[in-house]
């Protein structure tokens, strides 16, 4: 039975963790398909962005602690918990949460590009409440989004923020009422797809280079080369929409 599912909307690929029973933790399988989920987003060229939400109004609590107990393990070797937080995708993903983003679920928020929050929501690092941290790239990955002391609050009291304190932080990009984040964050996809794939691609690349510099460099040097620059700058001259080809 497959708990993570995928739907092509658009240009842009919907990814949905389905275990509401589970609240969407994340155990083997999950993390298993959802690495899958994300390799389909990567391997079609017709897709430009995915979305990552949860089944029944929650995004997800975590880590499967029950499956933990029994030794499964909710991460992929060289991608991460959930085999999300440490990927390296090239397509720009987008979070759209609502309700409980927990622990490992909000790792896998903060291993997205942008994220998108109902009203709803409830962002916390409860690990340390367990005897653990939040080491999915939850203590690494917040003191470099929010105000240092801020982080540091949500990582030593393990105590959850709104969606609406996340937007003020500016840790969420969107806040939307309840019931409404998949289709704003739909939305915002479809406004990136717009763009040119292999720039998307380089800013990606750019902004998580140990040398950002030098990755710059680099990449300004492969798009000055590619046929999407010069169909940006001929579709500019010539007033139109420009067809990018990711080439």
């Amino acid at each position: 039975m497959s708990e993570v599912r995928t739907e092509p909307v658009g240009s842009t690929l919907l990814i949905t963790i389905d275990r509401p029973r589970a609240r969407n933790a994340v155990n083997a399988a999950v993390a298993s398909q959802l690495a899958a989920a994300l390799d389909e987003l990567e391997g079609d060229s017709a897709l430009r962005a995915g979305v990552l939400t949860g089944a029944d109004g929650t995004f997800s609590a975590g880590m499967d602690l029950k499956a933990a107990l029994k030794g499964e393990s909710p991460e992929i070797p060289g991608r991460g918990f959930g085999g999300l937080t440490e990927a390296e995708l090239s397509k720009p993903l987008i979070a759209a949460v609502e309700g409980f983003a927990m622990g490992g679920g909000f790792e896998l928020a903060l291993g997205c590009d942008l994220i998108v929050a109902a009203e709803n929501a409830k962002f916390g690092l409860p690990e340390v409440k367990r005897g653990l941290i939040a080491a999915g790239g939850g203590v690494l990955r917040l003191p470099k989004r929010i105000p240092h002391h801020l982080a540091m609050e949500v990582l030593l009291t393990g105590e959850p923020m709104t969606g609406r304190r996340a937007r003020d932080l500016g840790l969420a990009n969107r806040v939307t009422p309840e019931g409404d984040a998949a289709a704003v964050a739909l939305q915002l996809a479809e406004q990136l797809a717009a763009n040119a794939p292999l720039a998307l691609a380089a800013v990606k690349k750019i902004v998580r280079a140990a040398d950002p510099e030098a990755a710059q460099r680099e990449e300004i040097e492969k798009l000055m080369q590619s046929a999407d620059v010069r169909e940006g700058m001929t579709a500019f001259a010539e007033r139109r929409a420009p067809k990018w080809t990711g080439e």
